[in-house]
């Protein structure tokens, strides 16, 4: 019987933006940190967020995570706005990256999974990517049916 691997306790997947994969063809992903309120982790911890409609943008020499959502805290005595423009922190070089993929090479950053990492810190990956086009996602389904396929007839041995 094979052994479990050991999982950090800590590590937690918050949010995933599953349709980006559907939607984009990542180039690249940046583990990036965050700025968060009290009241918004505590959110985050209970796992009310959603990142699915939201977005990256460079702004100013920053980094800013638009549109995402964290849902109010009950408790809090100050509490947060649920869509507010949240900024993300990445090294100078990434930064500049980034705004020369998406201001010279026409690319889209999209948040892909908001997580705890090992440290109990709330991470966001964020993925360079450009958008499919309608054929383009048929051949990823295509592609993906074929892979099923394949795996069906090499257990059955048909």
């Amino acid at each position: 019987m094979a052994k479990k691997p050991v999982t950090d306790p800590n590590y937690k997947v918050i949010a995933e933006n599953r349709r980006a994969r559907y939607d984009f063809a990542i180039e690249s992903d940046i583990e990036c940190g965050i700025i968060l309120a009290g009241s918004e982790v505590k959110s985050l911890r209970t796992g009310q967020s959603n990142i699915a409609d939201s977005y990256a943008a460079v702004e100013n020499d920053e980094l800013w995570l638009v549109n995402s959502y964290i849902a109010p805290y009950k408790q809090a005595m100050f509490p947060h706005e649920e869509r507010a423009r949240r900024k993300l922190l990445v090294s100078k070089r990434e930064m500049i990256r980034m705004w020369n993929a998406t201001q010279r090479e026409g690319m889209t950053l999209v948040p892909l999974v908001m997580y705890f990492n090992h440290k109990g810190r709330v991470k966001i990956k964020i993925a360079i990517a450009k958008g499919k086009q309608k054929q383009d996602k048929r051949a990823t389904e295509a592609k993906r049916d074929w892979g099923r396929q394949k795996a069906r007839l090499l257990r059955h041995g048909d």
